[in-house]
C-alpha cells in the first residue's frame, strides 16, 4: 500500500513538473457594435449602418505556447487567425487559417528573441502604438492608414529581437517572400519571390517613448513574362519616426514618416485604396500624426488624432487627411465599450472622395 501511494505522488509530481515547464495559453478579442459608414464622392456614394465589428480591435483568436530547454532558454510558438463576429467566416488574410500570425521560435532573458514564420513588421511592434492613441485599431482612425509600413505582415520572415537593455530594444526581420510561398528560382525565370527587409528601435524610459523603424522590400524585373531576382527592379521604402511623453493628465503622441516608389500595407476605406505590397515607381508619400489621449475619471479615456498622407509626385493626386475622435469605458480589465467618430477627406488620394465612421461598441478579450 505504501509502495502505491509512493507511485501516485511521483506520479503527480511529474505532471506539476510538466505544466510548470510547459504551457499553452489560448486567447483572443471580440468585438461589435452599432454604426454608420459613408464613402462618398463627386459621382459616388455609398452607405450603410447597422451591425459593425472589429473597429476597436479585430476579432480573433490564437494559441501561444512556451517549453522550458533549460538554462533560461524557452521554445515559443504562436498562432493567429481572424474572424468576422457578425457572419463568423474567416476575415481578410486570403482566408487562411493563421493569416494574422503562425511563429516558431526561441527566446531567453539573457539574448533575445527568435522568431520564424508569418507575422506583423517592426514598426507595428514599435511604432504604431508610440505614433498615435488609437495604434493599429479603430478602424479608418489607424495610424496605418497615413504610414504605409505601420501594419503590415510579412511571410516567410525570420526576425530576432533583443531583449530591452537600458530602455532600448532592437530589432531586425528578413522576408525571403513577403506573400506566398518561397517559390523555387528556375532556369530561364519563374515565379518571383518579394524581398522584405524590416528594422527598428524602440527606447521606453518612463514617460517618454520614442520609435525610429525602416522597411523594405524589391519587387523582381519582368521580362518576357519571366523573373530574375538578379536583375534589378523596384525597390519600395518607408521610414518612421515617433514619440509620445505621457503627462499623467494627458499623453501626447506625434509622428513623421517617408514612403518611395510604393506603398506596403494595403490602403484601403470603403472601396478606394492601393492594394498590399504595391509597388509604384516614383510615387513619394510623406506622413504625419498627432494625436492626444486623456484619461477620464478612473475607468474612461478620450482619444484624438490628425493623420495626413501627402503625396508629393503625383500632379492629380490629394493630401488624404482623417481627423478622428473616440472615447473608450474600461468595465473590467478584459471589457471595455467604446465611441469613435472618423472623418477622411481625399482617401486615397482621389480629390473629393470622403470617408465617415460614427460607431459605438463593446470589445472583450480573454
Amino acid at each position: 500500500m505504501k509502495n502505491k501511494l509512493l507511485a501516485v505522488a511521483l506520479t503527480m509530481g511529474l505532471i506539476g513538473v510538466a505544466h510548470a515547464e510547459t504551457s499553452v495559453i489560448l486567447y483572443g478579442s471580440l468585438d461589435g457594435g452599432i454604426g454608420y459608414q459613408r464613402i462618398k464622392g463627386d459621382e459616388f456614394k455609398a452607405s450603410r449602418k447597422g451591425m459593425i465589428n472589429g473597429i476597436r480591435s479585430e476579432n480573433q483568436w490564437g494559441l501561444k505556447g512556451t517549453e522550458d530547454l533549460g538554462g533560461g532558454l524557452q521554445a515559443v510558438f504562436r498562432v493567429e487567425s481572424g474572424f468576422n463576429l457578425d457572419t463568423g467566416d474567416t476575415s481578410e488574410y486570403d482566408d487562411r487559417l493563421f493569416g494574422r500570425h503562425a511563429t516558431l521560435g526561441l527566446q531567453s532573458e539573457a539574448w533575445g528573441r527568435l522568431d520564424l514564420g508569418r507575422q506583423t513588421n517592426i514598426a507595428s511592434k514599435y511604432f504604431a502604438e508610440v505614433a498615435s492613441p488609437f495604434g493599429e485599431d479603430f478602424n479608418q482612425a489607424s495610424v496605418a492608414t497615413a504610414f504605409s509600413a505601420a501594419d503590415v505582415r510579412y511571410d516567410n520572415m525570420v526576425m530576432y529581437q533583443t531583449p530591452e537593455l537600458g530602455g532600448f530594444q532592437f530589432g531586425v526581420g528578413y522576408s525571403f517572400n513577403a506573400d506566398g510561398s518561397q517559390q523555387y528560382r528556375l532556369n530561364g525565370g519563374g515565379e518571383p519571390n518579394v524581398r522584405a527587409i524590416t528594422t527598428g528601435l524602440l527606447y521606453e524610459n518612463g514617460p517618454l517613448e520614442a520609435a525610429l523603424t525602416y522597411d523594405q522590400f524589391k519587387t523582381p524585373t519582368a521580362v518576357n513574362d519571366q523573373y530574375d531576382d538578379d536583375e534589378r527592379g523596384i525597390t519600395v521604402r518607408s521610414w518612421n519616426v515617433a514619440a509620445s511623453y505621457d503627462f499623467d493628465v494627458i499623453k501626447l503622441h506625434a509622428g513623421f514618416g517617408q514612403t518611395r516608389n510604393g506603398w506596403f500595407s494595403e490602403m484601403e476605406i470603403g472601396d478606394a485604396g492601393l492594394e498590399e505590397l504595391s509597388a509604384v515607381d516614383g510615387l513619394k508619400v510623406n506622413s504625419y500624426v498627432v494625436g492626444v489621449s486623456a484619461p477620464m475619471g478612473n475607468s474612461g479615456e478620450i482619444l484624438a488624432a490628425w493623420t495626413m498622407a501627402d503625396p508629393r509626385s503625383e500632379d492629380d493626386a490629394k493630401k488624404q487627411n482623417i481627423y478622428s475622435l473616440g472615447y473608450t469605458y474600461a468595465l473590467s480589465k478584459r471589457t471595455d465599450l467604446y465611441a469613435i467618430g472618423s472623418y477622411a477627406k481625399n482617401v486615397a488620394f482621389q480629390e473629393d472622395l470622403k470617408a465617415t465612421l460614427i460607431g459605438v461598441g463593446m470589445s472583450h478579450k480573454f
